[in-house]
């Protein structure tokens, strides 16, 4: 507490500086729920760490029971860094930067195709040295602000065609997802997108339209598709191969309301990608029920604040990018949670900033950081016009 007063009176109301004005000006309640989030992360990575390091050892390669802690580690860091740095950035800036990442992460989606590697017979991520990246989990955050920046013109001239022109580049990463096959995070971008043209006067019917061709895709996909059909068949009527739920569903019956206790799960060790999609039955192994209905409250008190924060907003642009940004990130732990408890059919989506990855965990803090950065605002004490945050 007593460090925290310290750095409040050093960065004071009449202090001029790049950083004070930042301090003042950033949602420090939502940064500080992001904060708590991503330390319920390393606790969660440190327990899956010692199962997923079990089952991917063989004869010939053993990995150390903390490894993924360790990696974890690591990428945390790098992932504040990333979030701090873009939440400086004025919204102007953020959103000339967001444009340009876009642009670089649909480049590297049109990639997967040809440069791709195979994982869990998907092909989804390009190998960079020392890592693995996944175009899209970069994509959807830029995705939600390049759109925005779209939608948001069409309150200055309405004739601007921006809502096909959206639309016809979501149908383009829909179709790249489809090839991978990434039906799921498809859905999600979907999602978002419909959020966002209703924010931006889509008409009702041509709302409903959308969404009910958005089901027509999802039964092509079904019929179409082996791979989604045996994953709805599993959920709808238990059929094919179900045994990551099953061995999900054992851990939160194991754990019960209040856990087993760190480290003294034994049902995580038969789970499948414990230290990343199923992270959050090892949670409900570990640490019980309770603890899982926090983790999900602190996702939801996230929505709500940025939800407060974004209702007192007059700018359209600011609006529609935040309300993406922010149902693109629940929407991702609602989706992790749903598979996790059987409630969805198994989706390869991990729960942000819980799951081990560098290319999510980076993802996420970058997608923080342009929500922090875009919902910066002045509204009480900064009287001095030097320290005002200019209007993008």
């Amino acid at each position: 507490m007593g460090e925290l007063l310290r750095f409040r009176l050093r960065f004071g109301r009449a202090d001029r500086t790049f950083l004070a004005r930042w301090f003042w000006t950033v949602d420090r309640p939502l940064l500080m729920l992001i904060l708590a989030l991503m330390g319920f992360g390393l606790i969660a990575v440190a327990a899956a760490s010692p199962a997923a390091a079990q089952r991917l050892s063989d004869a010939a390669t053993r990995i150390p029971p903390l490894h993924f802690l360790e990696r974890q580690l690591m990428w945390m860091p790098l992932g504040l860094i990333l979030m701090l740095g873009v939440s400086m950035l004025e919204k102007a800036a953020a959103r000339r930067a967001a444009l340009i990442g876009f642009l670089a992460a649909l480049l590297a989606l049109l990639a997967v195709p040809f440069l791709g590697v195979e994982k869990n017979g998907a092909v989804r991520w390009l190998q960079l040295p020392g890592l693995q990246v996944q175009p899209v989990e970069f994509l959807k955050p830029l995705f939600a602000v390049t759109t925005a920046w779209l939608l948001a013109a069409r309150f200055d001239d309405r004739s601007l065609p921006v809502i096909p022109l959206s639309a016809a580049l979501l149908g383009v990463i829909v179709a790249l997802l489809a090839l991978q096959p990434d039906f799921g995070q498809a859905a999600l971008l979907v999602a978002v997108w419909l959020a966002q043209a209703a924010l931006a006067g889509l008409p009702l019917a041509l709302l409903a339209g959308a969404a009910a061709l958005g089901l027509v895709g999802l039964a092509l996909a079904y019929v179409t598709n082996p791979h989604v059909a045996r994953r709805i068949d599993g959920y709808l009527h238990g059929e094919g191969d179900t045994y990551q739920v099953d061995r999900a569903l054992d851990c939160f019956r194991s754990g019960g309301l209040f856990g087993t206790g760190p480290g003294d799960g034994t049902a995580k060790f038969r789970l499948p990608e414990a230290q990343t999609d199923y992270i959050f039955a090892v949670l409900g192994e570990e640490f019980g029920a309770i603890a899982c209905f926090v983790l999900a409250l602190l996702y939801l008190v996230i929505m709500i604040r940025v939800v407060l924060q974004l209702i007192e907003e007059d700018d359209p642009f600011t609006l529609i990018a935040g309300t993406g940004l922010v149902l693109q990130f629940a929407g991702q732990a609602f989706i992790n949670m749903s598979v996790n408890l059987a409630l969805a059919p198994a989706k390869g989506m991990t729960l942000p900033f819980i799951s081990y990855g560098g290319s999510s965990y980076l993802a996420c803090a970058l997608g923080m950081g342009l929500l922090l950065a875009l919902t910066r605002r002045n509204r009480h004490v900064l009287t001095s016009p030097y320290l005002r945050v200019q209007p993008a």
